[in-house]
């Protein structure tokens, strides 16, 4: 069962919210709904033309849209920002909570541990000696502060997350279930073949408004600290080196390596499973698109695809296009025509006699 929301008039979202309404204003909405499946009494939007479809057959009670996408007869708000704008009516619909204040009887705070009078911590977790949790900070089940490590105002660490020693976690953060903050890196030296590790005296850093997704992994750094800036938002299942920097506003996707030592400009875009390599520097602005392998440092903003090696987006196309040509010659064996042997592929040669090519 979905949870209770509240129930808002269309026109009351209209005037909490912005944007331009067309339709009935008197439009009682209950829940917020994807549009192939809202009913008569379900807010959903439209942005991506993909789902022009769904879009078209919808029976929601009223659409968020742009302007340009009006449709005769459907409910809607216009907005130049839809997914924006909806985030807001799903922030409406369902509110966070919040902290609910006090300290669960099942869970240790060290004597010498500073928490804040409005601040939560659940059941089973754990605040060691020196640590500080902020003003409204929620400490889920099972969680672990460490010795002297801080908790931000606003903050809220699902259930188990780990924050070890030292290692600050700013405001309003969002940590979710089994991250670990500050986790040894990934360091030695050889002594008559065996190793010896590297001990990680520096901290992790996250600035305000991190988010950090479930399983996820940053390691402290070995003598400096391991930093991720304002804003940065963390997929889930993604591995941190030691003493990476990460500038404001990146974003990550889920499954992606950043090695020890790398440089992460801001507002960049990291794919799912791509692999950033150790001790190399991506400008701000640069977007990897999914699975793609870096190896050496980019200083140009751009997208970049590829894995042996990668290249900037567009000569990677070329590349994936020879490639189809390759695998379109049948193996050895095959007798190829001449226009394969110029290095036309048969869909090529299909498109252009579609276009009237000779």
């Amino acid at each position: 069962m979905r949870p209770a929301a509240r129930s808002f008039l269309l026109g009351e979202l209209v005037e909490l919210l912005g944007g331009e309404l067309e339709g009935d204003a008197a439009q009682r909405l209950t829940q917020v709904a994807p549009l192939e499946s809202a009913g008569p009494e379900d807010i959903s939007y439209f942005a991506n033309d993909a789902y022009r479809g769904e879009f078209e057959a919808t029976r929601a009670g009223a659409v968020v849209l742009h302007p340009s996408n009006t449709r005769p007869g459907l409910n809607c708000i216009c907005t130049a920002n839809p997914p924006l704008y909806f985030i807001r009516v799903l922030e409406l619909f369902h509110p966070d909570p919040g902290a609910v204040a006090g300290t669960h009887a099942q869970a240790w705070v060290h004597p010498e541990a500073e928490v804040a009078a409005s601040a939560e911590v659940g059941a089973f977790a754990s605040v060691e000696q020196g640590a500080c949790v902020g003003e409204r900070a929620r400490i889920g089940p099972g969680c672990r502060i460490g010795r002297y490590a801080e908790i931000g105002e606003g903050s809220s660490l699902h259930a188990n997350v780990t924050v070890y020693a030292h290692c600050i976690v700013g405001k309003r953060a969002v940590l979710n279930a089994g991250c670990v903050i500050g986790s040894d890196g990934f360091g030695g030296a050889l002594d008559r073949g065996r190793w010896v590790k590297m001990p990680h005296v520096g901290r992790v850093v996250l600035g305000d408004d991190v988010e950090v997704g479930a399983n996820t992994t940053i390691d402290r750094g070995a003598m400096a600290d391991t930093v991720l800036g304002d804003g940065v938002k963390l997929d889930n299942l993604i591995q941190i080196g030691h003493n990476v920097h990460i500038g404001a506003n990146t974003s990550v996707a889920a499954c992606a390596g950043i090695a020890g030592s790398a440089r992460i400009g801001a507002n960049c875009v990291i794919g799912g499973s791509a692999d950033i390599s150790g001790h190399l520097h991506l400008a701000d602005g640069v977007q990897i698109s999914p699975s793609t392998m870096i190896g050496r440092s980019i200083e140009i903003p751009g997208r970049y695809t590829g894995i042996f090696p990668w290249s900037e987006h567009r000569t990677w196309l070329r590349i994936a296009a020879v490639l189809r040509r390759l695998g379109d010659s049948g193996g050895p064996g095959r007798k190829r025509s001449g226009r394969e042997r110029s290095g036309a592929s048969p869909e090529r040669r299909q498109e252009d006699r579609d276009d009237g090519h000779q």
